[in-house]
């Protein structure tokens, strides 16, 4: 079938926010709030076996505080934290911290001229989508994406196959239509289980998960001066991704 449309995950697919971006922002969010807890990098590492910020919250509280250290009301303090974080962030994205990861900006521009359909399927937050779009990748550029499936719009978030599904759902289109882009095992697993073919693109938090069934796991999607390394799959030679590549994953 005719491939009509991207879908991208956000954190880590189009910018390495995870390490830089999410992750001090939470901090901030602890601190602000009175808390002493802090997420080193390899903490966040575990942490990230979890999608969603308010579940990764809760599931620090239940998984690593002791007992009598855990807050009362724990889904308002998530509730809330997390919206101190998602300020937090904002501003990080607008200070322009985390730029877009090679590749992203070179191909969104090749499918939009080709006239292919784009669209995200992330768990983060819609206004986490939104600041970094306007201040890494152009203002106003949340317009070049049909269908933003983002957060809570559907209860069950990744590894379950159900932001794919509503996003498919808003598209019109099946899943053979689609090419999905992440970079984790839970993301993989999302959209593999809506039926989307996946390329996936590593970062340092992901690089040991297992991707089966990817259509390719490459370092990043590459640029002309400075080509991405292909892990797993067949690019036919090829050192960047682009609609030319991606074409022949249609085969």
């Amino acid at each position: 079938m005719t491939l009509k449309a991207l879908i991208f995950d956000v954190d880590g697919t189009l910018a390495d926010t995870e390490r830089d971006g999410h992750r001090p922002a939470f901090n901030a969010a602890f601190e602000e709030y009175g808390l002493d807890w802090h997420w080193d990098e390899a903490l966040y590492g575990k942490l990230l076996a979890v999608t969603g910020g308010k579940e990764r919250i809760r599931y620090f509280v239940e998984r690593f505080l002791p007992e009598d250290r855990r807050p009362a009301y724990l889904e308002n303090i998530a509730a809330e934290l997390h919206r101190i974080k998602t300020r937090h962030y904002t501003r990080l994205i607008s200070e322009g911290a985390i730029p877009l990861r090679p590749g992203v900006r070179r191909l969104l521009l090749e499918a939009r001229a080709a006239g292919l359909r784009l669209a995200i399927a992330t768990t983060t937050a819609p206004e986490n989508v939104t600041a970094l779009l306007d201040y890494s990748l152009a203002p106003g550029s949340e317009a070049w994406f049909e269908v933003i499936a983002a957060g809570d719009i559907v209860p069950a978030k990744k590894p379950a196959p159900d932001i794919y599904l509503w996003a498919l759902q808003k598209l019109g289109l099946p899943p053979e239509a689609c090419l999905a882009f992440e970079d984790s095992g839970n993301g993989i697993r999302s959209s593999l289980g809506a039926g989307i073919q996946t390329v996936v693109t590593i970062n340092d938090y992901t690089r040991e998960d297992d991707f089966s069934g990817a259509a390719l796991v490459l370092t990043d999607l590459g640029e002309p001066a400075a080509p991405c390394r292909v892990l797993q799959g067949d690019t036919g030679g090829r050192q960047l991704v682009d609609l030319a590549l991606l074409g022949t994953l249609r085969g």
